[in-house]
């Protein structure tokens, strides 16, 4: 991404505080209405402040960038729920802030569905919030698949159907999704039967008819054209859905490359191949639908009530119950551990920088802001990074500031200056990456070898092809092909992959913002 992406991926001395930064300066310390305070109290309407008097905590069943996923059980019933603990101490902006509400918000809203996980409870103290949904213990969407030995385009019909049925509820509720992907599908148990249902509505947000929204957010692979263009509405969700299906097909995404910047632009190519297997013995009337559904002008793409009426999904329990082939189920398969590799990757890296280092962000962002005005220029800026030992140019000052000036207005207020910062200094760090290292390599060999990947991706459990899958991972990682991991080889993997880094959603939201303003900033200079 050009001098932008090498100053924020790379460079990130100028975050450490100089020797002359003087903390206790009250000129430092200048405060304002706009500036960010985490209020005392983050909901309105919380059940209550003891949420340990009604449930019992068990095993951690996932972790993320803002808090812990973890099985618990109501005291007072016997029931087994899960609960997301958020971190207080972890939501740095009004943005953070703002998300954890409308996502409690959302999950208030939406009705009891079968495919949608129903909310329970949500509960607040000092330290964390707490919301309790049902238990999903069924595994997620792909898991599901690789596991069983029969896998169709029948399958895939059926997980369609299911996904724009819950699509289409939350839009008839005034909800766009905007971050569907197989992750947040999961099985709510074991049976055979068991319904799927969409989870984690972080990302979604309240919408009206005819309203637009500009926010880049959601996951790379899955985010619509227009996302990247900054004018969308509901119809994303479709686009999303549409990508899933076609790995549900094939076991690879439709749009891939290497950087962020390559997948961008693929999305907005928009251009689809059907060439390679198992493409030939996918019936035509999938591929009909795969192209409606990934149409890149969303005022021609297919609606919901479009897909719904498919012939495709409409005959969805008489579609080809043919095999679509060990070789689709195994590239599923590799696909979705590599993004738990990813995501155990980002368990560690998303651990809160120390409160002192962000009051030393802090202290340097008062220092810079020269006019004390409590916010940085473009001037202010470039000033500061220059008196900090770096010889920016402009362009790359004006990137930088692009990058993270979320609201647009063209300066930067203490909590951009603060969430790029801190993202700076989590995806840059080596300590960071060596404890994440570390907890792979369990015997301390300073490399991470098979059965050590194979223990952490399948925690015991034998899987089909779990082996040959656990091999490609290691093989695209291992770069002197010694059959093993060295830490090298993981920092290289983990610095010039992106998926990791995108998990972060205030660090995605920079980077997207930066990307899809470099490039339509580009095609508009083209034109001209």
């Amino acid at each position: 991404m050009g001098t932008c992406a090498s100053l924020l991926r790379g460079n990130t001395a100028f975050l450490r505080k100089p020797k002359h930064l003087k903390a206790s300066s009250a000129s430092w310390h200048h405060r304002r209405s706009r500036r960010f305070k985490r209020p005392s109290n983050i909901l309105k309407d919380a059940s209550g402040n003891d949420i340990f008097s009604h449930y019992k905590f068990g095993r951690e069943l996932g972790r993320g960038e803002f808090g812990v996923t973890y099985e618990c059980m109501k005291i007072e019933t016997g029931e087994k729920m899960a609960c997301k603990k958020i971190s207080k101490e972890k939501l740095r902006t009004e943005i953070d802030v703002q998300d954890v509400r409308r996502e409690v918000d959302i999950m208030r809203r939406l009705p009891s569905h079968p495919n949608i996980i129903s909310f329970k409870d949500v509960f607040e103290d000092k330290e964390a919030i707490y919301l309790v949904m049902e238990l999903c213990k069924g595994g997620e969407l792909f898991d599901r698949i690789v596991s069983r030995g029969h896998y169709s385009e029948r399958g895939a019909a059926r997980v369609t159907k299911t996904m724009i049925e819950v699509v289409k509820v939350c839009h008839e509720h005034g909800v766009i999704h905007r971050d569907l992907k197989p992750e947040n599908f999961l099985y709510a148990s074991e049976d055979e039967n068991a319904p799927l249902k969409a989870i984690d509505f972080g990302l979604s947000i309240f919408f009206e008819p005819g309203q637009n929204f500009r926010e880049i957010v959601g996951s790379p692979y899955y985010m619509a054209p227009e996302v990247l263009r900054r004018n969308y509405g509901p119809e994303v969700d479709i686009w999303s859905s549409g990508v899933i299906l076609y790995i549900l097909l094939c076991g690879v995404p439709p749009f891939w490359a290497e950087t962020e910047q390559g997948i961008a632009h693929a999305i907005v190519r928009g251009r689809l191949s059907f060439k390679r297997e198992p493409w030939p013995k996918v019936s035509e009337d999938a591929k009909e639908l795969v192209k409606g559904m990934l149409d890149p002008n969303p005022f021609s793409r297919m609606s919901i009530e479009e897909v719904l009426g498919h012939r495709w999904i409409q005959n969805a329990d008489k579609v080809p119950d043919i095999s679509l082939g060990n070789d689709v189920k195994t590239r599923i398969q590799q696909f979705s551990l590599m993004n738990k590799f990813k995501k155990k990757v980002l368990g560690v890296v998303a651990t809160t920088l120390p409160d002192e280092q962000i009051q030393d962000i802090k202290d340097m962002f008062h220092m810079w802001d020269t006019d004390k005005n409590g916010d940085l220029t473009l001037e202010e800026l470039k000033s500061g990074l220059i008196n900090n030992g770096h010889n920016v140019s402009d362009l790359d000052v004006q990137s930088l500031m692009e990058a993270a000036d979320l609201d647009g207005n063209g300066t930067l207020d203490i909590d951009e200056f603060v969430t790029i910062a801190v993202h700076i200094k989590k995806i840059s760090s080596d300590e960071q990456l060596k404890q994440v290292f570390s907890t792979f390599d369990k015997n301390q060999s300073g490399y991470i070898e098979f059965e050590e990947l194979k223990e952490a991706l399948f925690e015991g459990h034998q899987e089909p092809n779990c082996e040959q899958v656990v091999h490609e991972i290691i093989h695209d990682a291992d770069l002197d092909k010694d059959g093993r991991i060295s830490y090298p080889e993981f920092a290289a993997m983990m610095k010039n992959g992106m998926d990791w880094k995108m998990a972060s959603r205030q660090y995605s939201r920079v980077m997207l913002n930066a990307l899809s303003k470099k490039m339509f900033k580009e095609k508009s200079v083209m034109k001209k």
